[in-house]
């Protein structure tokens, strides 16, 4: 029954009522009465309404007219949402249950860091008790690295750091939001990979530092006999000088990778020393100047920002940037190097008139040893790490690397640096080549 139904209903029982008392003399206490047999009728409808919504588990009480439709559709409405949430829960039960079989560590917070659900993976990695449902993550897990990553709530890169407690346990963390506010954690125990990757930094260092006594020597014999040519015989020279020549090449590769290893081993650290780039980029023209005295260099200093962090670090990126847009680049063309405030950011460009670098092999330039051609390795003399350390202190300074270039054209190097630059953030490469 529709509401214009049961007006009409009303409405022809006020009239009929007022018939009858004006049959009486008395129309008006006739249709008074009437409307206040109504309104009775109406509370105690309404009344059995309340009891009913107030204990769902009753059977809806039987009534007629546009009180029965109102019920009816109530209870339809009960039916849906009770099988709406018994719905969402079995899919709430079937991913709780997914995430417990996980050997990663699950864990939910809401929108104030309060725990309201974690898999046994978790409990194990964090240190989490059953009782602690309810309570604020922050203070269950003591990492000063965990409390800045939770805090800042910026979950673009993952977050691994030594557990607290645990000398050798080291953890990754993902964080993503979700709902209203909600986040969703997910905790690995990367112990393993960090002992490999230790192992192999330490390998590299210690295999590197051992080499360069015995390559120095055998340079130092190298120069001496070379020194009095006179004395060799002519068929002699060339191989001595190429010997020469290459073991100087293997010391050059063995400090890059000395020093790769020193700023793999330092990132991660907080870099506060402030470093004036004007500076440093005029040390560096003086240095290159002597150097390579043929070669113009030109600096476009438009801004005295200066960045915190590492001088030596960004000395050495800087300078194997300039020296790679030197040493791919025509002798008589010129090598800019500007420092500049530009789309909020700071950017340290260096950019040459080389012959530039094919868009498939931008994204491997930053991996040690990659070369666009093995021609390449003989003609400019490099060791194949110059841009790995430049990725490398790109992430230890919360920059980012980026390259573009057009063949036959020239490239472009960016270190580009945030306003509020840090050494926390993954050195990122985006590129554009034609």
């Amino acid at each position: 029954m529709s509401w214009l139904s049961a007006a009409f209903r009303i409405g022809l029982l006020l009239a009929v009522a007022g018939l009858l008392g004006w049959h009486y003399g008395q129309p008006l206490w006739a249709v008074a009465a009437t409307l206040f047999a109504l309104v009775l009728f109406w509370i105690y409808q309404m009344q059995r309404v309340q009891s009913w919504l107030r204990h769902p588990g009753q059977s809806p009480p039987a009534t007629y007219g546009i009180w029965g439709d109102i019920i009816s559709q109530i209870y339809q409405l009960q039916k849906q949402g009770r099988e709406s949430s018994a719905q969402l829960q079995s899919t709430v039960d079937y991913l709780q249950a997914s995430f417990s079989s996980m050997r990663d560590g699950v864990v939910i917070v809401d929108q104030r860091g309060v725990l309201k659900w974690f898999n046994q993976s978790a409990q194990m990695l964090l240190g989490l008790r059953s009782t602690d449902i309810g309570q604020a993550l922050m203070n269950l897990v003591r990492s000063p690295e965990f409390l800045r990553y939770f805090n800042r709530g910026e979950f673009g890169d993952s977050l691994e750091y030594r557990a607290a407690g645990e000398a050798d346990a080291w953890l990754r963390v993902e964080i993503t939001p979700f709902g209203t506010g909600d986040r969703l954690l997910f905790v690995r125990d990367i112990t393993a990979n960090v002992r490999m990757e230790t192992m192999r930094k330490d390998f590299v260092a210690n295999v590197s530092h051992e080499l360069r006594t015995p390559l120095t020597v055998i340079s130092g014999y190298l120069g001496t006999i070379l020194g009095d040519s006179s004395k060799l015989a002519p068929s002699h020279v060339k191989p001595l000088q190429q010997m020469l020549q290459q073991s100087q090449r293997m010391e050059t590769l063995l400090e890059d990778l000395l020093w790769l290893s020193r700023i793999e081993s330092e990132q991660g650290m907080e870099l506060h020393n402030p470093v004036d780039i004007r500076a440093l980029l005029a040390e560096l023209q003086d240095e290159l100047a002597v150097a390579y005295p043929q070669r113009r260099l030109e600096l476009e200093l438009a801004t005295d920002h200066k960045v915190a962090g590492d001088y030596r670090q960004l000395y050495s990126a800087v300078s194997n940037l300039v020296l790679n847009a030197i040493k791919y680049s025509a002798e008589d063309s010129v090598v800019k190097i500007a420092w500049r405030q530009q789309d909020g950011a700071y950017h340290l460009t260096v950019s040459d008139q080389g012959i530039g670098i094919e868009a498939v092999h931008i994204p491997r330039l930053t991996e040690r040893f990659y070369r666009v051609e093995d021609s390449r390795c003989s003609t400019t003399g490099g060791t194949g790490l110059g841009l790995a350390i430049v990725k490398h202190v790109a992430a230890s300074h919360g920059a980012r690397l980026q390259i573009s270039s057009k063949v036959g054209k020239g490239s472009a190097f960016s270190l580009v640096f945030p306003k509020s630059a840090r050494a926390t953030a993954a050195a990122q490469i985006s590129a554009v080549a034609t």
